[in-house]
């Protein structure tokens, strides 16, 4: 009620609607409409914590997952190899193992 609705009765009408038919409860949620933000917007956005470990993987397989060292992703990231493996264990960010060999 205190938001300006910039749209005509019509759009406001059907954001209702549609709120009435998804909603689960017996408060209203309008969920992927928020005042002054369009939905797609709204969905792109991603924690810090995500962003943070999409970057240090697309770092570690870059350099091969060396940790440490003058090739190592601690040295592209700008921080020290200790501080890259407690970031990599709160991250839950694991080296994948390599495949076994077939044994025929």
């Amino acid at each position: 009620m205190a938001y300006d609705w910039p749209g005509n009765i019509r759009e406001l009408r059907n954001v209702i609607e549609r709120a009435l038919i998804i909603t689960q409860g017996k408060t209203l949620e309008l969920r992927d409409w928020t005042p002054g933000e369009p939905a797609a917007a709204q969905a792109r956005v991603r924690s810090l914590e995500d962003v943070e470990r999409d970057y240090i993987l697309t770092v570690l397989e870059q350099k091969g997952w060396r940790v440490s060292g003058p090739k190592g992703a601690a040295t592209l990231l700008g921080v020290k190899p200790t501080t890259l493996e407690a970031r990599m264990r709160k991250l839950g960010i694991q080296r994948p193992q390599a495949p076994a060999p077939n044994m025929l």
